[in-house]
């Protein structure tokens, strides 16, 4: 399967968009271990594409979130308490199907560069 065509990032001003995050490993592969390990791993990814726009986690001020199953959300919940603080960011949360076969959670973010 060729990448898709898209950016991991990119900039409007200060603003940072950044393209859904999976939960893909250094491999590729969508980790196993169930919501837990996705959560964490799409999280630990969305991060990595902040740090390369000169961003942190509290400067996001949106994040969309995908999820599998509503039963994920108490998880999903506590990943994303390790990674963003209060005031936390403005989010929404949607349950639908994910192209990545395997994929549990899919998350993006809007960012404003410091």
């Amino acid at each position: 399967m060729s990448a898709p065509p898209l950016s991991a990032a990119r900039t409007a001003g200060s603003l940072v968009f950044t393209s859904g995050q999976l939960a893909r490993g250094g491999d590729g592969a969508i980790v196993p271990g169930g919501i837990e390990a996705q959560a964490e791993q799409a999280l630990a990814n969305l991060v990595r594409v902040l740090e390369a726009e000169g961003c942190k986690p509290n400067d996001v001020v949106k994040v969309t979130a995908w999820l599998t199953d509503p039963s994920f959300g108490a998880a999903f919940n506590a990943a994303y308490c390790r990674i963003f603080g209060a005031p936390y960011p403005a989010r929404s949360t949607v349950v639908s199907a994910l192209l990545a076969p395997g994929a549990l959670v899919e998350i993006e973010a809007i960012a404003v560069r410091p």
